[in-house]
C-alpha cells in the first residue's frame, strides 16, 4: 500500500453518492484480505462503516478513481482542535502502487487548512509498510491502542445515567456546552458536538450522560445496533470524564451505563478503543471486564502525546 507505479488516470477526488457501494465493497475486500478471511467482501458483517460515514458527513470522504471506478477511499473526522484519518483502504489487486499516498495527500492539506491543533490515526503496529506511509506525512507512532470488548451482562450494574435523545429541546443546547467543557478541561479545543447531534440525527445510537451537581460531569457517544457498530453490537465512538478527584469512580459507572444502554435495547457485546497511554482508564477497563481483541498503534501529527496521558479518562475510536 506504499510505493511503486501507478495505474494511469489515478483521480483523486471526494466521494459522491453513487461511489458509496463500491467502496464499501473496496474497504470490506481490503480488510478481509489483510486479516485472511475466506470471503473478504463480508467481513464487517452487517456493520456499515463507509455508508454510515459518508452519510454523516459527505465533505469528509475522498475516494481514487481509475478508469472511472472507485479503488480506493479514506475518511476523516474533526473533533474541534482535534482531527483523525481512516479507514484508508485501497483495493487489494493495486496495493504498492502509490494510491495510499496519493489518497493522503488532500487529507493532510484539509488538516492544514482546518489550523488543527493535533490529528492522529489508527493502524496495524505490525505493519512497517503503514506506519511508514504516515511517517512520511508527520505522523509518529505513540503507545498502543486496544480494541477491547465484552459480553453485554444479563443484569449490568444498575446506575443513574441520561440519554441525550430523551432530554427536553430546551435543554440540548446547555447539555452540548457542558460536554465541550468537560473535553475542552481535557484537551483544549476538543469538541464532539457534532458527533453528538448526527447520531441523534442517524439514529445511530445515542449518548450517554452522567451528572454531578446537577451538570454533566461525564458522557459517552454510543452507536447500538444497525448501522456503523453492526445489528449486535454497542461500540463506544467517545467517551470523557470530566477531570477531578473523583475521575476514576466517574469513568467506573460511565462504563456501567454503556453496558446498561445496549442491555436495555437486547445488544450482545459492548466494544471500546483504549490507548494504553490513558493507564489509569485502560485499568479500569480490565477491572470493569472488558478483554483486548485486537491491538494497533495510534499515530499522531505533531509527535507528542496529546489526550494520552495516564490520568485522561477518554475513550476514542480512530479507527
Amino acid at each position: 500500500m506504499n510505493e511503486g507505479n501507478l495505474p494511469s488516470e489515478i483521480v483523486i477526488r471526494p466521494m459522491e453518492p453513487d461511489d458509496v457501494d463500491e467502496a464499501d465493497r473496496v474497504m470490506r475486500v481490503a480488510f478481509g484480505t489483510y486479516f485472511g478471511a475466506t470471503e473478504p467482501e463480508t467481513f464487517f458483517g452487517d456493520a456499515e462503516i463507509v455508508r454510515t460515514r459518508f452519510a454523516i458527513d459527505p465533505e469528509c470522504a475522498f475516494v481514487a478513481e481509475n478508469d472511472r471506478l472507485v479503488v480506493g477511499s479514506i475518511f476523516v473526522a474533526r473533533w474541534g482542535s482535534f482531527s483523525f484519518l481512516g479507514p484508508l483502504t485501497v483495493r487489494p489487486d493495486l496495493w504498492s502502487r502509490g494510491i495510499a499516498k496519493r489518497l493522503m495527500e488532500p487529507v493532510v492539506d484539509l488538516f492544514d487548512r482546518w489550523q488543527v491543533r493535533h490529528s492522529g490515526l489508527f493502524t496495524f503496529a505490525e505493519s512497517v509498510k503503514h506506519v511508514g506511509l504516515y511517517q512520511r506525512f508527520g505522523y509518529w507512532p505513540q503507545y498502543l491502542t486496544a480494541i477491547m470488548s465484552k459480553p453485554v451482562g444479563a443484569a449490568p450494574v444498575e446506575c443513574d445515567y441520561a440519554l441525550f435523545s430523551d432530554l427536553p429541546e430546551s435543554q440540548k443546547s446547555a447539555t452540548l456546552a457542558a460536554c465541550r467543557d468537560i473535553t475542552d478541561a481535557i484537551y483544549d479545543g476538543l469538541d464532539l458536538t457534532q458527533m453528538i447531534t448526527s447520531v441523534e440525527q442517524h439514529r445511530l445510537g445515542d449518548t450517554v450522560l452522567l451528572y454531578q451537581h446537577g451538570e454533566p460531569a461525564a458522557f459517552a457517544v454510543c452507536h447500538c445496533g444497525a448501522g456503523e457498530a453492526g445489528s449486535q453490537n454497542c461500540h463506544i465512538k467517545f467517551g470523557a470524564v470530566r477531570p477531578n478527584a473523583t475521575s476514576r469512580q466517574l469513568f467506573e459507572e460511565l462504563l456501567q451505563a454503556c453496558e446498561a444502554l445496549p442491555h436495555a435495547r437486547g445488544i450482545e457485546r459492548i466494544e471500546a478503543s483504549i490507548n494504553i497511554g490513558r493507564h489509569e482508564a485502560y485499568r479500569t477497563m480490565l477491572d470493569a471486564g472488558f478483554r483486548v481483541s485486537f491491538n494497533g498503534v495510534r499515530m499522531h501529527r505533531p509527535n507528542d502525546v496529546g489526550f494520552c496521558r495516564p490520568n485522561d479518562f477518554v475513550i476514542d475510536d480512530l479507527t
